[in-house]
């Protein structure tokens, strides 16, 4: 007589190293010139600000920075995603202006910020 097939689950938890952060700023004028060495320089001027020297000094990278839309892709390790967000939210100024960073998408897959279902268009039309 044959034995019953076995089931068997496989589940791995957060295979990834890194968490991916699709990210925008928002600034109260609005018609700032901004390049990526100064984007990353405000991020890591808020971590100082937040933790210190030390906080400061963990390793992200930005991986894509749009200049006209003033959003970016950050490449965090896993242990300091939440020390980047937290950062990234209580920051309230760049150059004596009030601004905010926006987080749009946090995902330990960088395809999946590739879409995003919010701003899907179809033709010219924006579908809400």
């Amino acid at each position: 007589m044959e034995e019953p097939s076995k089931f068997e689950r496989y589940v791995y938890k957060n295979a990834s190293v890194y968490h991916y952060m699709k990210i925008s700023l928002v600034l109260e004028n609005g018609n700032k010139y901004i390049t990526d060495a100064q984007f990353k320089q405000l991020i890591i001027c808020g971590l100082k600000d937040l933790y210190g020297e030390v906080g400061a000094s963990f390793p992200f990278d930005l991986l894509k920075f749009d200049q006209n839309e003033l959003t970016g892709i950050l490449r965090v390790y896993n242990s300091g995603l939440v020390k980047l967000w937290s950062a990234l939210t209580l920051l309230g100024s760049y150059q004596n202006e009030a601004c905010a960073f926006r987080v749009t998408q946090v995902s330990p897959f960088l395809l999946a910020l590739s879409g995003n279902s919010r701003e899907l268009r179809f033709g010219d039309q924006l579908i809400w």
